[in-house]
């Protein structure tokens, strides 16, 4: 292999045929999409045609690793799977910590394509370069922890293992996989795609070691990174509370949103504070692999009905999902919900959303209670919402019709209840809101998977980090591009982010400390690629950013080939339409038109289709997509 900061290795796996290839990486793959998200793109676009069921053999999962994962490089413990998504039948995609990455590539692997489908439930078991394909029979229809358990207990008690519980199983279309017990890929369903193939899970042990080009290089530069989290004012808050101290934050700038995201302001949210939780349920703080944040933090409720468990705790967005989202001010049941999801194997955002619409939906009379099987469904009634969470997982009585996400939800009830269907292209929003901050509306609207905070959130401009805003984009865009409740600038802002997150998906770091707290920016990455890799082209901060955009659009071709459109690109109408009723953004909305009309002229779009133009997937090296969307009459001419 070329390239240090890789294995070297990829394996196929095909669960129909109950077999294996181990093939070498090819050097042009990584030199063109470098890792992680970037090579699951090139694979999926490829090897997947269009139209496929997502829960159909056809379908195809990529886990994948980047050249900076297992490496002592802050926050390089992540790893990413990606598939077709059965929740909104375009690009899914997720991502983890923990420690699982790092161990596929001790083990011998860069990344793994699973095919196929099993005649019975499987699970696989790679041992430093050995793959074994397992009969996985005995642990169908277990949950998480127990599956977990048993792997290891069969395999190594040392191996790192993924694995989907009772809702992948079941093909709830917003089902997760959950390695290392805690550590989600949560968003896009592709739990359930793993049922379908009858794949249980996947256990990873390894002893090898990952080389760099510049090993002297290299640790200068970890060091001073590894320094600069240290120091960093809102790193070490990050540590002392993890994600739940946004809730406070959030409150104070009426973007906490509450009641199915009516408005931003909860009137329960000082029970939810961080310093609340770290007082009353804290037990200690766990890190990911080389992480010095450590924000993952594990609590336990001590008196109650949900006393007695202790597990890692939910970060922001699943204090979101089943607090303020569904008007529940109750940590311990909180807490609870989100352990159940991580158990059963559900997206925390997903499953909070859709009883966040079918509680809307009871209290507007558009669903009556014998539709609801009898529950009691109202804001803060946590009973009838942990009652929920088990209907979903099994798919009884009315969860059945939940574990199809909103959008379909909606579609089934009908009767205007689409009004109050919180997601764009089939997924679920997450706790922001486009109508106090402008710029997070342009990315949830144009996102690859849908409503998406993580691909291009811009923080800096919410923030007022004023003088990080003016290295990027020029002083002369201030103030504008940190006001949040205007459309300047916000184009570019999203554009330009979305970019260096694409990179940031690819070695592969962690979202914290390169979007929030703001320590590292691609200037860094420019830094450690070569030092890694031996690349010198990954060196050029432009080279770095046009492969960042190469990604971003052939994710978007792997969209336009499944018939997405700028009519998709849309907010819920909520936000359109409905002002913010209170707090800081009263009287609120989106204008989403301006911000997509410049967005696509930025990103070399057609503004009418929202399809990249043949010049802008020329000088991306996209030469295969501008065939394909031309043969199927969606190139813009």
């Amino acid at each position: 292999m070329k390239y240090k900061g890789y294995v070297g290795r990829y394996a196929l796996i095909d669960l129909t045929r109950q077999s294996i290839h181990i093939e070498p990486l090819n050097e042009g793959l990584a030199r063109n999409y470098i890792g992680g998200s970037g090579f699951a793109a090139r694979i999926l676009y490829d090897m997947l045609k269009p139209g496929i069921d997502p829960l159909s053999p056809e379908n195809v999962v990529v886990v994948a690793t980047g050249p900076l994962t297992g490496t002592l490089w802050p926050t390089t413990g992540r790893y990413m799977m990606a598939s077709k998504s059965p929740l909104t039948r375009i690009w899914g995609e997720s991502h983890a910590g923990g420690h699982f990455g790092p161990e596929l590539k001790y083990a011998g692997f860069d990344y793994l394509v699973i095919t196929g489908r099993g005649e019975r439930p499987t699970y696989i078991y790679i041992d430093n370069g050995r793959i074994e394909l397992r009969r996985a029979e005995h642990l169908w229809g277990l949950n998480v922890h127990e599956a977990t358990d048993a792997i290891k207990e069969e395999t190594d008690p040392n191996a790192h293992v993924a694995c989907i519980g009772q809702a992948g199983e079941n093909l709830v279309r917003f089902a997760s996989v959950i390695s290392d017990y805690h550590r989600a890929h949560g968003r896009t369903g592709v739990g359930a795609v793993w049922g379908s193939k009858r794949l249980k899970a996947i256990a990873v042990r390894g002893d090898g070691e990952i080389e760099v080009a510049d090993p002297e290089k290299f640790m200068e530069l970890v060091d001073d990174a590894h320094e600069r989290v240290l120091k960093h004012p809102q790193a070490r808050d990050l540590a002392k509370y993890g994600t739940p101290l946004l809730v406070g934050y959030k409150q104070s700038i009426g973007e906490f949103p509450t009641k199915n995201h009516w408005t931003g302001v909860f009137d329960g949210a000082k029970e939810l504070m961080a310093e609340v939780l770290k007082e009353r349920f804290w037990v200690r703080d766990r890190a990911c692999f080389s992480c010095r944040v450590q924000c993952k933090k594990v609590y336990t409720v001590r008196e109650g009905r949900y006393a007695g468990i202790v597990s890692e705790g939910p970060e922001y967005e699943g204090i979101y999902s089943f607090g303020s989202n569904l008007g529940n001010s109750d940590f311990p049941s909180i807490f609870y919900a989100n352990y159940l999801c991580n158990n059963y194997g559900l997206d925390a955002i997903s499953t909070g959303c859709v009883i966040a619409f079918l509680t809307e939906c009871v209290e507007r009379g558009i669903v009556g209670r014998d539709e609801v099987d009898c529950l009691d469904l109202k804001w803060g009634n946590h009973e009838a919402f942990i009652e929920l969470i088990h209907k979903i997982a099994k798919r009884e009585g009315i969860g059945d019709l939940l574990a199809e996400g909103v959008k379909r939800a909606s579609e089934k009830i009908g009767r205007g209840s689409e009004y109050y269907a919180i997601h764009v292209k089939g997924l679920e929003v997450s706790g922001q809101d486009g109508r106090t901050h402008r710029s997070i509306g342009l990315s949830h609207a144009v996102a690859s998977r849908g409503a998406d905070h993580l691909r291009g959130l811009v923080t800096v401009d919410q923030l007022g980090y004023e003088e990080i805003a003016a290295k990027r984009w020029g002083r002369d865009k201030l103030p504008d591009i940190c006001n949040p409740y205007s459309e300047k600038w916000k184009a570019l802002a999203v554009k330009t982010t979305e970019d260096v997150y694409a990179v940031r998906d690819l070695l592969i770091v962690c979202w914290y400390t390169v979007s929030w707290p703001p320590i590292y920016w691609i200037e860094d990455f420019a830094k450690i690629l070569p030092a890694a890799t031996g690349e010198e082209a990954f060196g050029r901060v432009e080279e770095l950013l046009k492969i960042g955009e190469r990604v971003v659009n052939l994710e978007r071709c792997f969209n336009v080939r499944e018939g997405i459109t700028r009519k998709d690109d849309r907010l819920p109408r909520r936000f359109i339409e409905e002002p913010m009723p209170e707090g800081p953004g009263k009287g609120q909305t989106v204008n989403l038109d301006l911000m997509l009309d410049e967005y696509y002229d930025l990103r070399g779009w057609d503004r009418e289709t929202g399809i990249p133009r043949k010049e802008t997937l020329e000088r991306l090296g996209l030469i295969k997509e501008i065939e394909d969307l031309r043969r199927m009459g969606r190139l813009p001419e």
